[in-house]
């Protein structure tokens, strides 16, 4: 199974940045997507941003040109670097792994991410 863990979440300003990480660890395929959704309370889980294991990258109309999902050199971790923030993103974000071959996904347990003044 896999396990994610992500960090890097808190209360900002609007105009601010943060970067989300998540770490991935146990029986990691090498050909898997990674990606970030958020939830907002009342509202459904929607996705932010993907990442493919070859680098290929997908995201949001809303956050695109604001956000970058990036992975980490053992594709091993996955980031979200989060720019010109607004309240409107305020979230809990999960990470999400789903291997190619295989039925198998999974989610972290998400990060909180407030935006307000």
């Amino acid at each position: 199974q896999v396990q994610l863990v992500e960090s890097g979440g808190g209360l900002v300003q609007p105009g601010g940045s943060l970067r989300l990480s998540c770490a991935a660890s146990g029986s990691i395929s090498s050909v898997n997507d990674m990606g970030w959704y958020r939830q907002a309370p009342g509202k459904q889980r929607e996705l932010v941003a993907i990442i493919a294991s070859d680098g290929g990258t997908d995201y949001a109309d809303s956050v695109k040109g604001r956000f970058t999902i990036s992975r980490g050199y053992a594709n091993n971790t996955v980031y979200l670097q989060m720019n010109s923030l607004t309240p409107e993103d305020t979230a809990i974000y999960y990470c999400h792994y789903r291997a190619i071959a295989s039925p198998y996904n999974a989610w972290g347990q998400g990060t909180q991410v407030t935006v307000s003044s």
